[in-house]
């Protein structure tokens, strides 16, 4: 079974989209239709945006989606997915390539998102930090002992945790993870604690919008971030949907139950390849792959 799926924030460049817009009238109008939707021109700073632009949530965010979904569209027929998986905002560019969600809907969404998500960053200083070399576990109970908010954010592959929480916390959680054999211990550079309890006055602003967006039923199923297998019912896509802001990326999970339920290639569709090396790091005999246009 073709499995698709869809990377998250950090994967932007200068760049990003050009080809496509160039090169296919139907990403041209897909990306005039974003300008119009966004309210700004979007593109100018996908295709020629400094490094810093391209790094604020409210461009980011609707950048990476806008890249994975045009792609996927300009794939056409041939590229139908039998499952799919987003990485945190990948969710969002799934849920268009399998047909939950319309192209205007999701872009407004991640728009929101990126909004609600700023905000709350701006509440209270917190940050992000990536562990390696030490078993989920470990790590989890680690974070459980330190004052403050720090939790499990995205289990990327095994011995590659992110943690996120507090800037004291996560400072504190560090030099814990260090003395006990972490290889790195790195604090992000982020402006907030995504996928932490941080989040939860953006988790309510963005359920007010799921809530009024409709979502269809999917040609294929998705396996979400929050719940790790396979999953078709509108209701539970949206339900996870909203919980995935302030619940741990379970990254790792969702590529083993994909590959448990027969995935036999994994596409990654946006820009780079990050999510291909995280799916080998899962599972060596993985096949991996990016789009050929």
């Amino acid at each position: 079974m073709k499995a698709y799926v869809f990377p998250g924030q950090g994967a932007q460049f200068t760049g990003m989209g050009l080809n496509l817009y160039e090169k296919f009238p139907e990403a041209q109008q897909l990306f005039e239709k974003a300008n119009q939707v966004l309210g700004f021109n979007i593109t100018d700073i996908m295709f020629e945006g400094t490094a810093e632009q391209l790094k604020q949530t409210n461009v980011t965010q609707p950048a990476i989606f806008l890249h994975s979904v045009i792609l996927q569209h300009v794939l056409g027929e041939n590229a139908q997915p039998e499952m799919v998986a987003g990485h945190s905002l990948g969710e969002f560019s799934a849920l268009v390539a399998n047909k939950t969600l319309e192209f205007e809907d999701a872009l407004r969404l991640v728009s929101k998102r990126a909004e609600a998500m700023q905000k709350a960053c701006e509440l209270q200083p917190s940050t992000m930090a990536a562990v390696l070399g030490l078993e989920d576990e470990l790590v989890e109970a680690i974070c459980a002992e330190i004052d403050g908010i720090v939790v499990a954010a995205n289990y990327n592959c095994p011995g590659q945790l992110v943690i996120s929480g507090e800037v004291k916390a996560i400072e504190a959680a560090c030099e814990a993870l260090k003395e006990k054999g972490a290889k790195r211990a790195l604090v992000l550079p982020v402006g907030g604690a995504f996928h932490s309890p941080l989040m939860e006055p953006a988790r309510e602003e963005l359920a007010k919008a799921i809530e009024e967006t409709k979502f269809n039923t999917p040609i294929c199923p998705i396996y979400q971030n929050v719940s790790t297998f396979s999953v078709t019912n509108p209701d539970e896509i949206k339900e996870n949907l909203i919980f995935q802001l302030t619940a741990p990326v379970k990254w790792t999970q969702s590529v083993q139950n994909m590959i448990k339920d027969g995935a036999t290639s994994f596409t990654e569709v946006g820009p780079g390849k990050v999510l291909q090396g995280l799916v080998k790091k899962i599972d060596r005999t993985a096949v991996t792959n990016s789009p050929v246009l």
